[in-house]
């Protein structure tokens, strides 16, 4: 079945309020589900040396037109200078699970049509 969902993944420290901000999406029908996984570690480059550091990876459920909000919220409480926030489409899905994801965002769509009527 194809799909507008999309997969965001965004790393947090492990002294962030991961479950906070899963909520605050959720709230806002920005994501139909935020997995937290308790720790993942990264390693990567960052200002030319190899940094190691152990986080919490957000998975979020959402749709493509909803990027740019899920994205904002994100940098509006996020702590790092350049949060990882990247998006995967989701090619195919179950079908019954892909209408779950549209139907629990759909308010999100409906309130940013709204807004822009106005």
């Amino acid at each position: 079945m194809a799909t507008d969902g999309i997969v965001i993944l965004c790393a947090v420290p492990l002294d962030f309020e991961a479950e906070d901000l899963a909520r605050d999406l959720l709230n806002a029908s920005l994501a139909a589900c935020v997995q937290v996984s308790p720790s993942v570690t990264s390693i990567y480059r960052w200002k030319g040396a190899i940094e190691k550091s152990e986080e919490k990876l957000l998975v979020i459920k959402t749709r493509r037109e909803l990027f740019s909000s899920v994205e904002a919220v994100i940098r509006s409480k996020h702590p790092y200078d350049v949060p990882e926030i990247v998006a995967w489409p989701l090619s195919d899905g179950h079908a019954p699970y892909l209408a779950w994801l549209a139907g629990e965002t759909a308010a999100a769509l409906t309130s940013r049509s709204d807004s822009r009527a106005e």
